[in-house]
This record gives C-alpha cells, structure tokens and sequence, in this order.
C-alpha cells in the first residue's frame, strides 16, 4: 500500500470538508488512517488459496459447516463499512481444511472494498477451485452503514446473499439441512 497517497488523500478530504487540518485533534489523523487501511484493506496482499492448502484425509464424506463467523469489510460505493455473519457448508470430497482455514478465506476477501454479492460468490468458488469438494454452500447476513448512517438510513436493516455451488444447487434436500444446522444453538 501507498501509505503516503492515503494520507494525502486524507488531507484532501479534510480540507474539502472545511475542517483546518492543521489543528491539533487532526494532525495525526491522516497516519492513522493510513494505517487503519493497512489492517482493514489487507486483504488485497493476502491469497485466499494458501489457506486451504492445509488438508487432512477423512474416510466420510459429511456436511462441515462453520457458522456465526463475524466479519468486518467495506463497501466499494461509499468506503463505509458492513458487517455481519458468514455461513460456510462443504461437503468433503475425501479431505478436510482446518476449521480455522475456513474463517480465514473468508477474511482475505472481506479485507477488500466489496459488494456483498461478490464476497458470496468469492468464498463459493475458492472452496470449489481449491478444496474440490462435491460442494459449497455459503450464506452471509450483513449490515451496511451505507444503508444506516446515510440515503434512506434505516438501521438495523440485513442483506442476506446466499450462493451454492456443486451439489448443493437446486438440491433443496441438501440445502434445507444448511439452513436446519444453521438454526441449532
């Protein structure tokens, strides 16, 4: 990242804003706000791939679902920030990713400006180029400060995206037992 572009993109924004950017609460808010996009936008330096190359052999080939996996990313239109939960279901084509793996694919590409949409589909097809599996199912529920803080400024409003992949589209069987595992506490 170009550390010094941001910060002056910074200065620009606050100045544009009318603020005086030489004043004391201001001066180093530019740097941390360089620095707050090295953490929150790294994903665009991370490659989600390396994560599941980490396997182990299993002799069944049932459902794994990681649930309630709390993410943070930014939406591409405003540079505000959604949040939510994420859903991931695979069913095993004969190995396994560490459960932690799982949690971390899905934070390389939410580390990035983002739709939704795209985040959903992005988790989806990593799972299947690199696992293998017979299948992918991943659902995401999010709140976008972009619908909160401006425009219609609805709070509490969730966009829920759901993707499948392999044997998971068009089979409700399957997918229907997702969404029952999802509702266990």
């Amino acid at each position: 990242m170009d550390k010094e572009k941001i910060m002056e993109g910074v200065r620009l924004i606050l100045d544009g804003i009318g603020e005086d950017i030489t004043r004391e609460g201001l001066l180093e808010t530019p740097d941390r706000i360089a620095r707050m996009y090295e953490e929150l936008a790294g994903g665009y330096t991370d490659d989600a791939a390396k994560h599941l190359q980490k396997r182990f052999h299993v002799d069944n080939n049932d459902m794994v679902i990681e649930k309630d996996i709390h993410f943070y990313s930014f939406c591409e239109h405003h540079m505000l920030p959604f949040y939510g939960t994420a859903a991931i279901a695979y069913i095993p084509n004969g190995e396994v990713v560490g459960l932690s793996k799982i949690a971390r694919t899905l934070e390389v590409y939410a580390k990035r400006f983002q739709l939704q949409e795209r985040l959903t589909a992005q988790i989806a097809d990593v799972f299947m180029q690199e696992l293998n599996p017979q299948g992918v199912m991943v659902l995401i529920e999010a709140e976008h400060m972009c619908m909160t803080m401006r425009g219609i400024k609805k709070p509490g409003t969730k966009t829920v995206t759901v993707v499948t992949r392999g044997v998971f589209d068009g089979n409700e069987t399957l997918q229907n037992s997702f969404y029952r595992m999802l509702e266990r506490r």
